[in-house]
C-alpha cells in the first residue's frame, strides 16, 4: 500500500452535506473514509447508497454490531454495497461471534472491536473485569483477538498500544486497525481517548491502518494536517 492508503478518516458529522464536503476536501489525501453511528443515524440507508456510488473503491462502515446473530443477519441485508470493512463487537463471546460472522458473510472484511480506546484500566475495573485483564488491557485484547480470528474475522480494532502484541501473536495477515491516534503536534480539547499513540508509533508497531479524525478535522488546515499524518506513516513504514 501507499502510505496514504493506510489513513482512514472518520466522517463523524451529522449531515449528508458535511460528509460530502469532507470527502471532496480529503479524497486525494486519505485511503478510506469511515461512516459511523452518528452519520448513519442522521442520514440512514439513502446516504450509504450515495457513498457507495461516489466511492466505488469502497468505504468502512463502522456500526459495531452487537446482538444475536439472527437479528444481525436480518439487519445487514441492505448495508453492504461497496463496503470494505465492517465492525462487530467481541462482547458477545466466542460462539456468538462465530455465528455472527458466519451469518453475515457477504464478501466484506469483518473486524472485531476488542477494547474501545476510550476505556482505561480504571474503567475496566469499574465494569467488573478481572484484574488480570483490567490492569493489562493488552491481555484482554489478545483474548478477544483470538476469538475473532477463530470466528473468521479478517482482523481487529485495537489501540496502538496493543498492536505489536496482536501482530506477534496472530501474524502479519491478521489486520490491525488502530483508532485513538494523536500526533504530537495535535491538541484535542476535552479528549475522550485514553489509550493513544502517534501515527508513527502505531505504524511502526505494526498497524495496517490508522483512524485519524479530530486532529485532522479540527486543524486550521485539514488538508495539510492529513498530509502531515501521511508523512509520519511514510517515515514509519518498513
Amino acid at each position: 500500500m501507499e502510505p496514504k492508503d493506510r489513513l482512514i478518516f472518520p466522517l463523524d458529522v451529522s449531515s449528508r452535506e458535511a460528509a460530502l464536503d469532507w470527502i471532496e476536501r480529503l479524497q486525494g489525501q486519505v485511503g478510506l473514509f469511515k461512516v459511523g453511528l452518528e452519520l448513519f443515524v442522521a442520514e440512514g440507508l439513502p446516504f450509504l447508497n450515495t457513498i457507495a456510488e461516489i466511492l466505488p473503491g469502497g468505504y468502512f462502515l463502522d456500526l459495531k454490531f452487537n446482538d444475536i446473530p439472527a437479528t444481525l443477519k436480518a439487519a445487514q441485508h441492505r448495508l453492504f454495497k461497496n463496503v470494505t470493512f465492517f465492525t462487530v463487537h467481541c462482547d458477545q463471546g466466542r460462539q456468538m461471534l462465530r455465528e455472527t460472522v458466519a451469518a453475515l458473510q457477504n464478501g466484506v472484511k469483518f473486524l472485531a472491536v476488542t477494547v474501545l480506546t476510550s476505556l482505561s484500566s480504571d474503567d475496566l475495573l469499574a465494569l467488573g473485569y478481572d484484574r488480570r485483564y483490567a490492569l493489562n488491557p493488552t491481555e484482554l485484547v489478545l483474548l478477544r483477538a483470538r476469538f475473532a480470528q477463530a470466528a473468521g474475522c479478517r482482523g481487529v480494532i485495537c489501540s496502538g498500544q496493543e498492536v505489536k502484541a496482536v501482530k506477534e501473536r496472530f501474524g502479519p495477515d491478521f489486520l490491525a486497525i488502530c483508532p485513538g491516534i494523536r500526533p504530537d503536534w495535535s491538541v484535542v480539547a476535552a479528549d475522550d481517548q485514553k489509550r493513544v499513540v502517534t501515527p508513527y508509533e502505531a505504524i511502526q508497531a505494526g498497524a495496517d491502518y490508522i483512524v485519524v479524525g479530530r486532529p485532522i478535522r479540527r486543524a486550521a488546515n485539514p488538508v495539510e494536517a492529513a498530509k502531515r499524518v501521511v508523512e509520519e506513516i511514510e517515515r514509519a513504514c518498513p
